[in-house]
């Protein structure tokens, strides 16, 4: 305790060297503790220290404690700003001079749970010529941090304009830090309404710039994209573990992975050969992931915070570092590679009559493109004579039986196209289009449906967990809904008839090639319930299977791993299996899972917008061919042909009558001429403006705007939303997707 002076009150000097060498926060109540201050002389004290303050002597930090001016409380709130060789802070508000100090971060245990941006209590201390950071709790944020791009009004204020189109507020930015106009950032809001402003928490970049998109989608969506140096770490220790001597040795097989063109990873291989009985052999072998990543491993945790991996034209967010994903768990021609084969024998009628499954080393001969391995079979060359007799024919031959067995369980067949955004070497857009769909793909997807469906049934034989991949029977309140809709077109549905897939099908065979089936076969998709994960036995119903589950993809997805561990426990294959306490929480597992997979099917989704918008930002004012894609009381929701990309016709500027939505029907009708505007109607729309930030576009008539103004009889009071309901992400039909 410093000792009391004579004269009643410490001395300038001595309230400094108390306030910089106590090991608490020293506020008024503590300095005159210190010195031993009652009364009159406490009133005198609260005077001095106020004389100090202005004097620039010291600053007061959060909870009224006091440090020396320029210097860091001893208890306060720190920003972390660097986590690569440990965790480095500066304050979350510095009013010193010169930039701020940066402390070291000391945490309990040994492993860190901060992250870039993370704001912390910490108790400090200097030690040496530094400072150092005690960590007391990480902080929660205030809100959710907001994404935004910086926009200086005309009177040189800066604002906060969001880039998610529902979102129509602007904010103040009341701490700008390093942002600068037109920079994108993220920001974190304060204050209560309505007067609520924004700090700036992070600056991202130019907004426009090629490669930018992916970007926002990655922050607006906290899709963690950067793995600590502790999971790195260990990626790149696991991937020099030795294969073992105890692996089914496949390497004399001419198996080769079929892929897109652009794959960053290569996670599965096929191959097949006839057999006597005029059915075939086959192999699927797939990248052995449970080998190289452990449960309770720093790379498992990490998968599981991650669920799969989100793949944008530009980059992919990885499930797993690069050491594993694109490199020692990627099935690339002329190397050894650990996998987990699924042996099939294939009935003459594409029926499977069994499997097993076994750790294998295999060495693939050849990654091939989709379009190449097609080509070559349509004898248009591609790839080497001797690979095209021994691996390619086979395995059409074989794909031909599962071919036919696919089509006599008769799944769901929609035919909707996966758009393709084509960039240059510098990010740019080169081309947006559907994606072609070839034999090819077909394929593959059959020998990954069928190594999938073999892994559903072993697990089941040997009464073993399950991570089913579930699509059930579309609920009775949708297919009233459906049954209404088709209606509208003279189309008559059955409620009491038994609901199978072939049910759809047969609709839109009915339908044919007429004008409304793309807004038929939409509508048929919005019918269908969700494909998740979970250890039920509830079939797919998509795919008219009774068990299926995801096995072919443990790169990319945290579900095919659990099943992987499921079957090397099961087998006994060795180590890396499922433990006891994983397969007691699959339930809570699957709906974790299930969540990320919508969350990265949004985050890309709005990608591919953001990049149609940019392709289409050089047409502004041009007439585009359009299908109107939704519709609404508030208006019209058109999409460019053969592009994508949802902009909004508000209901105001369809005419200057009234226009009246059929909920039953989905149209906009008008009043007076009964004009109509319905889901699938083909019509050109003039383009009159297309944001790559946001992804939105907008259109209106040919003619022009017909929007009536404040005196229409149209009830104005409910400002229209430029939002849409995305349709149900249940089932893909291209590729290797979310079955």
């Amino acid at each position: 305790m410093p000792k009391k002076p004579a004269s009643g009150l410490p001395t300038r000097q001595q309230i400094l060297d108390f306030v910089t060498q106590s090991g608490q926060p020293a506020g008024k109540r503590e300095i005159a503790r210190a010195f031993g201050l009652h009364g009159h002389d406490k009133i005198m004290l609260k005077a001095l220290l106020k004389d100090m303050a202005d004097e620039g002597l010291i600053d007061s930090a959060p909870g009224r404690a006091f440090h020396r001016a320029g210097g860091v409380p001893k208890v306060t709130v720190l920003r972390i700003v660097a986590v690569e060789e440990g965790a480095i802070a500066v304050p979350d508000s510095w009013q010193g001079e010169g930039p701020p100090p940066k402390l070291r971060v000391i945490e309990k245990g040994r492993r860190s749970a901060l992250t870039l941006n993370d704001r912390i209590l910490a108790r400090t201390e200097e030690r040496g010529t530094g400072m150092v950071a005690h960590l007391m709790k990480k902080l929660q944020r205030s809100a959710d941090l907001i994404l935004g791009v910086v926009h200086e009004d005309e009177d040189g204020k800066k604002w906060l304009k969001p880039v998610d189109k529902r979102e129509r507020r602007q904010l103040p930015i009341g701490d700008l830090g390093a942002a600068e106009t037109g920079d994108l950032v993220l920001a974190e809001p304060s204050g209560k309404p309505p007067r609520v402003s924004a700090r700036v928490d992070a600056v991202l970049g130019d907004p426009f710039a090629p490669r930018s998109f992916s970007l926002i989608a990655i922050h607006k969506h906290g899709l963690p994209h950067e793995f600590s140096s502790e999971t790195v770490d260990e990626a790149r220790k696991v991937s020099t573990l030795p294969l073992g001597e105890d692996r089914e040795d496949l390497r004399h097989l001419p198996i080769v992975a079929i892929d897109p063109a652009d794959a960053r990873d290569h996670d599965d291989a096929i191959w097949a050969a006839p057999r006597e009985d005029g059915g075939w052999d086959a192999i699927v072998a797939i990248a052995d992931v449970s080998f190289y990543v452990r449960p309770d491993s720093a790379l498992d945790r990490e998968a599981r915070r991650r669920g799969n991996s989100v793949y944008f034209p530009d980059r992919v967010v990885p499930m797993l570092p690069h050491e594993l994903s694109s490199d020692i768990c990627s099935l690339k021609q002329g190397v050894d590679r650990a996998a987990l084969a699924c042996h099939l024998v294939v009935a003459p009628d594409g029926r499977l009559a069994s499997w097993r499954f076994t750790r294998a080393v295999i060495r693939v001969a050849a990654n091939i493109a989709y379009e190449d391995a097609q080509a070559a079979i349509d004898g248009k060359g591609g790839v080497e004579p001797d690979l095209v007799e021994q691996a390619l024919k086979p395995l059409w031959d074989c794909w031909r039986a599962l071919f036919a067995a696919r089509n006599a369980r008769e799944p769901l067949e929609l035919d909707l196209p996966e758009r393709q955004v084509v960039l240059d070497e510098k990010g740019r857009i080169t081309s947006v289009a559907p994606r072609e769909r070839l034999d090819a793909h077909r394929l593959v997807e059959d020998y990954m449906i069928a190594a999938n469906v073999a892994a559903a049934k072993a697990l089941e034989a040997k009464k073993a967990p399950v991570m089913y991949r579930v699509h059930e029977t579309p609920g009775r309140e949708k297919l009233v809904a459906l049954k209404d809709y088709l209606a509208t077109f003279g189309l008559e549905f059955a409620l009491g008839q038994t609901i199978r897939p072939a049910t759809f099908n047969r609709i839109l065979e009915r339908v044919g090639e007429h004008d409304s089936r793309p807004e038929i076969m939409e509508q048929v998709l919005r019918t269908q319930t969700q494909a998740r994960y979970a250890p039920d036995t509830l079939g797919h119903f998509g795919l008219a299977l009774a068990s299926y589950a995801h096995f072919t993809s443990p790169i990319r997805r945290y579900a095919d791993l659990l099943v992987h561990r499921a079957l090397v426990t099961a087998y006994k294959l060795g180590e890396g299996g499922l433990p006891p306490e994983d397969a007691t929480e699959f339930t809570a597992i699957g709906e974790h899972i299930s969540m990320l997979e919508r969350r990265a099917m949004e985050a890309e989704r709005e990608t591919i917008d953001r990049y149609v918008a940019a392709y289409l930002a050089d047409h502004v004012g041009s007439l585009l061919d359009c299908r109107i894609s939704g519709v609404q009381p508030f208006g019209i929701f058109a999409t460019v042909e053969g592009l994508g990309g949802d902009g909004l016709i508000p209901a105001g500027d369809l005419g200057r009558e009234y226009f009246r939505y059929d909920e039953a029907s989905r149209q906009l009708i008008g009043d007076e001429t009964g004009e109509a505007y319905r889901v699938g109607q083909r019509l050109q729309l003039r383009l009159t403006d297309a944001n790559p930030v946001s992804g939105a576009l907008r259109f209106e008539l040919p003619e022009g705007s017909y929007s009536r103004g404040p005196t229409d009889r149209r009830d104005r009071t409910r400002r229209p939303s430029t939002s849409r309901r995305g349709r149900p992400a249940n089932i893909r039909h291209q590729g290797r997707g979310r079955r």
